[in-house]
């Protein structure tokens, strides 16, 4: 049987790392080669470094880079492993997903709790995983970790040194590894509808905000001054708010001036519904968005990545009552 064709992006990380002086150290892909080499058994593999960080020190214009990579270099392969440190690798690949609508091949995040280096590492098993999905032929963005696949925009990392470090919130898994091999889940697999595309503009203007009891309202008034053009709420329970009685004037402000303001919840799993409780209506009723179960990285890169295509506010409200790629339940 003809080998797949998978290509190999690196972007630094924990899988790529080495001890250092000062603690590990990514490097370029050269000390991924034994690992390469098992895995070149069963599949053809092409490797090109991207960047070499830390995933702390990626920002958007590192997401634009990746999505810029990935659409420009696909041609002739099966699919795109791209391996990536776990801080913020649910963002990039949510990010991303976002970037390249509709895109038609593989293209799956994964990177280790541990270096390749070390003997107990478990980045062999990931990048095993990784290019099994690869080389599965369903199209989409997903992040492979501890033998389970999940939607990039629905993974968030769940453990800081545990090998399972990634769940698939509010979303069934795409894919396990089992005694049967790689068993995909076609009914959790997004749909492209429209040719690959690469949409890469973002906008940095957005802020995340935690509510703690007793938050200062004012706070809303100062992100507007400060020229942000969109906040992600993460609220209590099923989209709570603490501010609402004192706070009203500052969010109206901020959305009476092109703000766009979504409202997610603290809890890991389950849905913001702001149509239970009276706070809730309330924010409804001064053009809040509702973020559904959508994941806080799903949320926050969505409304990067509208405000950064240029969309109106109420564009941006349609657009989140839309499911894009399996980011949301609707």
């Amino acid at each position: 049987m003809d080998k797949k064709n998978i290509l190999l992006l690196t972007t630094g990380g924990t899988i790529a790392s080495v001890p250092g002086g000062d603690g590990l150290v990514p490097q370029r892909s050269q000390v991924m080669e034994r690992e390469l080499e098992q895995l070149r058994t069963y599949y053809d593999i092409t490797v090109r470094d991207v960047m070499c960080l830390d995933s702390s020190n990626i920002r958007p214009e590192e997401w634009q880079l990746i999505a810029r990579r990935i659409f420009e270099d696909r041609d002739g392969f099966d699919g795109i492993v791209v391996s990536h440190g776990t801080d913020t690798m649910a963002y990039t690949a949510s990010a991303v997903t976002y970037m390249l609508p509709d895109i038609d091949l593989p293209v799956v995040f994964t990177g280790s709790q541990l270096p390749l280096a070390d003997m107990l590492s478990d980045g062999p098993d990931n990048l095993r995983t990784a290019f099994a999905m690869a080389a599965a032929g369903h199209p989409g963005v997903f992040l492979a970790f501890d033998r389970k696949v999940m939607l990039g925009c629905r993974a968030v990392k769940v453990r800081a040194s545990g090998f399972s470090a990634f769940e698939s919130v509010n979303a069934r898994y795409a894919a396990r590894v089992s005694n049967r091999g790689l068993v995909v889940d076609t009914q959790a697999l997004p749909q492209p509808r429209k040719p690959a595309r690469l949409l890469d503009a973002i906008s940095q203007n957005v802020f995340l905000l935690k509510l703690t009891p007793g938050l200062n309202p004012a706070i809303f008034d100062m992100l507007g001054a400060m020229g942000y053009k969109g906040i992600v709420i993460e609220a209590f329970g099923l989209g709570g708010m603490n501010v609402l009685h004192r706070g009203l004037r500052g969010i109206r402000r901020c959305v009476e001036d092109g703000v766009s303001v979504v409202v997610t919840t603290q809890c890991l799993y389950d849905s913001a519904d702001l149509e239970v409780y009276q706070v809730g209506s309330k924010l409804l009723e001064l053009g809040v968005i509702q973020g559904r179960d959508m994941t806080t990285e799903a949320a926050m890169t969505k409304l990067m990545w509208a405000i950064g295509q240029g969309l109106e506010p109420e564009e941006i409200r349609e657009l989140f009552a839309r499911n894009l790629a399996g980011e949301i339940t609707l």
